[in-house]
């Protein structure tokens, strides 16, 4: 069964650094590209960043710059470094593949 994990989340002030990570199992990990989605109180989920089986990255222009996506295959994981961290990044940050994870909770404020 393919399962998705993330962790990390938690509260920071603006301007402040957090990293997300986001374990897989049940799948062929290297096979597959993976995302980062979010979702903030009353919107709709938005993509955040993906990477490619072959490391290619791309990001949502409004994060291009402050976060970085990167996987290590080794580990099944995937992983979101964000820094300079804004209000409103406040979300959900959910990982996608194949399937979706449970989110973890992103929140910036002072």
């Amino acid at each position: 069964q393919e399962q998705l994990v993330e962790s990390g989340g938690g509260l920071v002030q603006p301007g402040g650094s957090l990293r997300l990570t986001c374990v897989a199992s049940g799948m062929i990990f290297s096979m597959h590209a993976m995302d980062w989605y979010r979702q903030a109180p009353g919107k709709q989920r938005e993509w955040v960043a993906t990477i490619s089986r072959r490391n290619r990255t791309n990001y949502l222009e409004s994060v291009e710059g402050r976060f970085t996506i990167s996987r290590d295959n080794a580990k099944n994981t995937v992983y979101l470094q964000m820094s300079r961290l804004k209000p409103e990044d406040t979300a959900v940050y959910y990982c996608h593949c194949t399937t979706w994870g449970q989110g973890t909770q992103v929140t910036v404020s002072s």
